[in-house]
């Protein structure tokens, strides 16, 4: 290693001298690559000449015990590769320490390359990986998304974007309404076939990369549960925004590729559209809590940005269908507009 050690920063030393003890791995230096929402920190290795594989950079994931746990990582990678999804390869690992050698797939997000142009080869890429990975990783022993884990993604919306961002108080009938919401929105989602889920499938965890693209990261999440979640992350995404023409189309296609390949999606497109809406309600019900406390909690703002997009999202869904308009009514309370009307379910 060419760079000097950090002696402010323990973990990095730590890091440095476990990958000078990877056998076969050239002289190196190592630089910050990223961070995540959680404790994970990635670092990228230069090395000085390739290594057998003829790598010239590699990634180092710094996952620090007792905060995270590099095992389910080093497993869904696993189920991930053998469903032909072009997950990074992990060529280290000690999983006691917390700490992984990685194969480096590039800075180029789906965020940072998307444009008109592109847009439709990358989505489709994505929509083949998503496939894949639904009709072949088998998912039957990851954690389930059950019905407690979706309800306590709901409760964050409670705690955290209405008390904490909104510095709103509800009153008991508006909890009533919203736990009344909460049982339909959950008992649709539970109601879906079960599939392996990613749980962050979206723009900032899909890599653009030569070869099988997408390179997709961020997966240690991964549960067993409601089909349609990935392809809301996708298509709804809270950092880029396409109109609805485009997601219906997007999501035909995903329809389709998925029934030929046997992923049990619902035979009428306009109940599996359906779903996908009242999956969409739940997950961005959950990112708005989320997005509030990484802002007020860790100190994470820049995620606020991104609020209205998520907004936008519910409230067009919400307009939509009866069931969920007591939720676009209180959405308006707690932001001081009038009443509105406009279901169309």
């Amino acid at each position: 290693m060419t760079e000097s050690d950090h002696p402010a920063d323990p973990r990095q030393t730590e890091l440095s001298a476990w990958l000078r003890d990877v056998p076969d791995l050239p002289a190196f230096t190592l630089t910050p690559a990223s961070a995540d929402a959680s404790f994970r920190r990635y670092f990228r290795l230069t090395l000085a000449s390739p290594d057998a594989r003829g790598n010239a950079t590699l990634i180092a994931m710094d996952a620090p015990p007792p905060h995270e746990d590099c095992r389910p990582f080093v497993r869904v990678a696993g189920l991930l590769a053998a469903a032909r999804v072009h997950a990074p390869a992990i060529h280290a690992q000690d999983v006691a320490r917390g700490f992984l050698l990685l194969e480096d797939l590039g800075t180029t997000t789906y965020l940072s390359a998307l444009r008109e142009d592109n847009a439709q080869a990358l989505y489709l890429d994505a929509i083949d990986a998503l496939v894949a990975f639904q009709a072949r990783a088998p998912a039957g022993d990851l954690p389930p998304y059950d019905e407690a884990l979706l309800r306590r993604e709901l409760d964050l919306f409670g705690e955290w974007y209405v008390a904490r961002h909104m510095g709103q108080r509800m009153t008991q009938e508006q909890r009533r309404t919203l736990d009344a919401v909460f049982g339909q929105i959950l008992a649709n989602n539970l109601a879906q076939p079960r599939v392996f889920v990613h749980r962050d499938y979206h723009s900032r965890n899909l890599m653009v990369v030569p070869t099988g693209n997408p390179g997709v990261i961020d997966f240690q999440d991964a549960v067993h549960g409601p089909l349609t979640y990935d392809l809301v992350s996708l298509l709804r995404d809270a950092y880029v925004e396409w109109d609805e023409a485009r997601q219906i189309d997007w999501a035909v296609r995903y329809w389709e590729r998925a029934r030929a390949a046997g992923v049990p999606v619902d035979r009428d497109f306009g109940a599996f559209w359906r779903d996908f809406e009242w999956m969409g309600v739940q997950r961005q019900i959950k990112v708005l809590g989320i997005f509030a406390r990484l802002a007020h909690r860790d100190g994470k703002t820049g995620y606020l940005q991104d609020l209205p997009r998520v907004l936008r999202y519910l409230r067009a869904a919400c307009a939509r269908y009866r069931e969920l308009a007591p939720l676009l009514v209180l959405l308006d309370a707690l932001e001081g507009r009038g009443p509105r009307v406009g279901y169309t379910f």
